[in-house]
């Protein structure tokens, strides 16, 4: 049996160490886990009731139409419930975006580095990626549409971008809207969409209805803390989110998801006190890369991409003796920065004692 060639070399995502594993490993008693952008504080409590009154009904399929969350999102973003599509995570609406979409010679563009399933997925559907380097973190928006031909389905833009944290401003996103052909889709990646503290940033979905070619996406993996339940979804225009409801797989979000994910939408004090305190803890990583000379890039979203004049694998290896686990910049395009997700307080403080006391 031989999988498709498209297949041949590619790799499954890597995400961060397990805690579990790390302790086996290194003979560790309690390990830190800073790798995967969780939300330290949880989720609302409102979720644990929700999950919990799923329990009874394992044995029955979950509501393929997601209709609860649906019409609570719906209300929520001021759009028709037949705008959204829901996947197991956003991961998944990338998929059923790629697979609705490409066809064999067909090519999107993207920023370079960015979050890797959009190449991943375009790959195996047989499409050739055209990636833009970023300018300073950011994407070149005006390199993306140079890239542009006859051949071109797609463009991605992940803003905030994972993993450099920066984002692209209201002013240039619209300018680019406007250069895009119609028949190419964009893809606005808001996974970070809740964090951004920046003013100019582009408020996405009321642009839908005048590009039926955009559609943004977002996910309760991140502030609302559901990471292990995947759920997400996608916004855009009626006529083109019913187009691909087909590629979605059945009951593809489940019970407990689902139910999570429309209680942590009725907490929204919890939401805005995570947000509060993301805040506040990135102002003092900020600081602190200023008061040591450490470069940094300035991020709009729950972790900080930063450099400590070393390499990042070096760094990543020292910290994870002491029972931190980042994410070496080596595997995300920036070989001398670790990227290191914004823990509780206590947390972020331990870690940044320690790399200076390594360092010192």
């Amino acid at each position: 049996m031989k999988v498709k060639e498209s297949m041949t070399g590619l790799t499954p995502y890597q995400p961060g160490k397990p805690m579990e594993e790390v302790k086996r490993e290194l003979g560790l008693k309690e390990v830190v886990k800073l790798a995967s952008n969780e939300n330290p504080y949880g989720s609302s409590p409102k979720v644990k009731e929700a999950v919990m009154h799923t329990l009874s009904q394992v044995s029955v399929y979950p509501d393929g139409y997601a209709r609860l969350l649906r019409e609570k999102t719906a209300d929520i973003l001021g759009v028709d419930v037949k705008q959204l599509i829901f996947g197991n995570g956003s991961d998944e609406v990338i998929l059923i975006l790629c697979r609705s979409l490409l066809n064999k010679g067909d090519n999107i563009i993207t920023a370079v580095p960015t979050f890797p399933q959009y190449k991943h997925n375009a790959v195996i559907e047989g499409a050739e990626v055209k990636e833009v380097p970023l300018i300073n973190g950011v994407h070149d928006l005006d390199g993306l549409l140079n890239k542009i031909d006859n051949k071109t389905k797609m463009i991605f833009v992940c803003n905030p971008n994972n993993p450099s944290g920066t984002y692209v401003n209201k002013e240039a996103f619209s300018s680019f809207m406007k250069q895009v052909p119609s028949h190419i889709l964009v893809v606005s990646d808001e996974a970070y969409f809740e964090y951004v503290r920046a003013d100019d940033y582009p408020d996405t979905i009321p642009m839908i209805n005048e590009y039926e070619n955009l559609v943004v996406l977002r996910t309760f993996s991140k502030a609302h803390g559901l990471a292990s339940l995947r759920v997400g979804y996608g916004v855009g225009s009626e006529k083109f989110i019913q187009s691909i409801e087909p590629g979605r797989e059945p009951f593809n979000t489940n019970s407990a998801a689902q139910a999570a994910a429309s209680a942590s939408l009725e907490d929204k004090d919890f939401l805005d006190q995570c947000i509060q305190k993301n805040a506040l803890e990135m102002e003092k990583f900020e600081a602190f890369c200023v008061d040591n000379n450490f470069r940094y890039y300035p991020s709009e979203a729950n972790f900080i991409l930063m450099s400590v004049g070393r390499p990042g694998g070096e760094v990543f290896e020292k910290l994870l003796q002491q029972g931190f686990i980042v994410r070496s910049g080596e595997a995300l395009g920036f070989p001398d920065y670790i990227r290191i997700t914004l823990g509780t307080a206590e947390q972020n403080e331990r870690i940044r004692q320690e790399l200076l006391k390594w360092l010192n």
